[in-house]
């Protein structure tokens, strides 16, 4: 079944959504919910054979894991509420009893709980499970096709340890198999440091397909030695300019509430201020935390650090943190915290008749305020700077960490000499060592070779495959259509015939047809009664690799042998056509 479009859909904003429906790989049945046809299936099962095959090599089990998980383990681990409430993106229901349920986007809790049920030595570790299963995410805009939808096929993986050390060990096994994957799947990719966001753990790392339309953005450093998601990412901050030793001293600043206004007033520079901004962090015992955090003037504050620095700070997850408004204030019945003038010190006090926050100021700093001898900040008074101040007289206990974006130009952490620069990449895997956050959580144990019980060391590796597959057309089309590499490609040959009603040049495609699929090439005849022009464009859109044409000169022993990707054409006797595939494909002879 091959039905094409010629029109551009006007749902697919990016070329790889746009391709997938025009040369009818998918089809939409609502925001977010595709039907996979026939073409990406094929793609599917051979992106699902590559990473099968690999992943059996590194010794990983396979398994399937139900969708429909129940709340109560949820509960266990704590994010029950972080998944179904708000904007969070679990699908939820009750059955008729009651009893509610979610629709799987992840299995940690489903797996622990079940291995929890299944290990009990260290003689039976390490283990490492792993499931090709269809997944549910509720997003609140569905978008980009496959990229971002509420339904798609996911590898994920999950191994159990007695120690450390054994899933340090295994976490670089599995880097290794993923490059291997993603390798075999014919594409470029980095692989970058990562946040490990609502999933968790000590350490991640994303594998990224690098396209201008990528949602993430990464950085990278000159030699390729580094290489981080922007949330994550690390960088040496460009000395600033220093602002001279002198008396401490009070300065009225009118009206001067961002920092360009009170450069632009009074002759600063930016790296001589010190910007605060004031969060606010909900946390899931809905409770609400003001945050002051102080940063360099000419710096940004990287709000998934500052998050997780919250969280550690306080010891429990951080649902969401936002910068307050004076709205957000005078909610609370304060009316005197004048924002844009607040410098580090401003008093606890002011919270004292805040009607739904802690009292108490959370009070975070950059690193790149924590050397200043001199700088200039607000006086926590509407219309007044401090200038000439140092850390001495605003004497506060500040967390002292790094919070900041780091950003193209950067010099690099591992050497001084590389700066970092930007591009968008497709997250397509990301692995993560998780530690014993889950174990713990829901008390899954083993015995040690003491007779000791102890909480499991887990790590958990996930690949996009439904996403993978439209990622891999992202990289790879031009003008006419798709490109596929050959090894997910849905066929590795097409044979078109020019003219239908000529029974030599149907009966030589059969023939021609029968030999590949007899030695094992994954090829298509396209035996529709349609002209020849609009076969070629139909075969260019769809992207199979390579196509032969049985046309005039079949009669003379010549067949076109065409490549997708260099854009070749070829005329060929058979045998050198069938000897030419079968070094191109690493068939047998054919």
């Amino acid at each position: 079944m091959l039905i094409t479009l010629r029109d551009v859909p006007a749902e697919a904003d990016i070329i790889s959504h746009q391709l997938l429906i025009r040369g009818g790989f998918i089809k939409r049945l609502a925001g977010g919910i595709y039907t996979y046809m026939p073409l990406l299936w094929r793609v599917i099962k051979k992106i699902n054979f590559i990473v099968e095959e690999e992943l059996s090599a590194k010794g990983c089990l396979q398994a399937l894991l139900p969708q429909l998980q129940p709340s109560e383990i949820w509960e266990k681990s704590g994010r029950w509420k972080s998944y179904t409430e708000g904007e969070g993106i679990m699908f939820n229901l009750k059955d008729r009893q009651g009893k509610e349920f979610g629709l799987g986007p992840t299995h940690e809790e489903v797996i622990t709980q079940i291995i929890s049920q299944t290990i009990h030595s260290y003689k039976q570790l390490p283990i490492n499970i792993f499931q090709i299963q269809t997944k549910f995410r509720d997003e609140i805009r569905p978008r980009f096709g496959l990229m971002r939808s509420r339904e798609f096929i996911m590898k994920d993986a999950y191994s159990f340890h007695e120690n450390e050390g054994n899933l340090q060990s295994t976490y670089s096994e599995m880097k290794n198999a993923y490059q291997n994957i993603f390798n075999k799947c014919g594409l470029d990719f980095v692989c970058v440091d990562a946040d490990s966001g609502a999933i968790g753990g000590a350490a991640s790392q994303e594998f990224m397909v690098t396209a201008e339309s990528g949602e993430d953005l990464i950085l990278i450093s000159s030699d390729g030695k580094y290489g981080a998601n922007q949330e994550k990412a690390v960088s040496i901050i460009e000395k600033g300019k220093l602002l001279e030793l002198n008396k401490p001293s009070i300065i009225k600043t009118p009206n001067q509430k961002t920092i360009e206004e009170l450069c632009n007033h009074n002759n600063f520079h930016p790296s001589q201020i010190i910007k605060v901004v004031f969060y606010l962090a909900t946390c899931d015992d809905e409770k609400q935390y003001p945050v002051l955090v102080s940063i360099r003037g000419d710096q940004e504050v990287n709000d998934i650090k500052l998050l997780n620095e919250i969280s550690q700070n306080l010891k429990q997850n951080v649902l969401d943190i936002k910068i307050i408004s004076n709205e957000d204030i005078q909610n609370q019945n304060i009316t005197n915290i004048p924002l844009g003038f607040i410098g580090p010190d401003l008093s606890d006090k002011l919270l004292s008749k805040a009607e739904s926050w802690e009292r108490k100021f959370i009070r975070i700093s950059d690193n790149s305020i924590k050397d200043l001898k001199s700088f200039i900040c607000g006086n926590n008074i509407k219309d007044e700077h401090k200038i000439f101040y140092n850390w001495d007289l605003i004497n506060t206990q500040q967390l002292i960490c790094d919070i900041r974006k780091a950003k193209p130009g950067d010099m690099c952490v591992h050497d001084k000499t590389q700066t970092l620069k930007e591009c968008r990449g497709i997250e397509i895997g990301h692995i993560f060592q998780l530690g014993t956050k889950y174990s713990k959580s829901l008390n899954a144990t083993f015995t040690n070779d003491e007779g000791i019980e102890e909480h499991f060391w887990m790590g958990c590796y996930g690949i996009g495959i439904s996403r993978l597959a439209q990622a891999a057309v992202e990289q790879n089309h031009d003008d006419s259509g798709i490109i596929w590499p050959v090894s997910i490609a849905p066929f590795e040959v097409i044979i078109i015939i020019a003219n239908m009603k000529n029974t030599e040049q149907t009966c030589l495609a059969e023939e021609i047809y029968q030999k590949l699929i007899k030695n094992r090439v994954d090829a298509l005849l396209d035996d529709r009664d349609e002209r020849a022009g609009i076969k070629f464009k139909d075969a260019d859109l769809i992207g199979i690799p390579w196509r032969i044409v049985v046309g005039r000169e079949a009669s003379s022993g010549l067949f076109e042998l065409h490549n997708r990707r260099t854009k070749t054409t070829e005329s060929l006797d058979l045998n050198t056509v069938l000897k030419k595939l079968s070094e191109e494909l690493n068939t047998k002879k054919l």
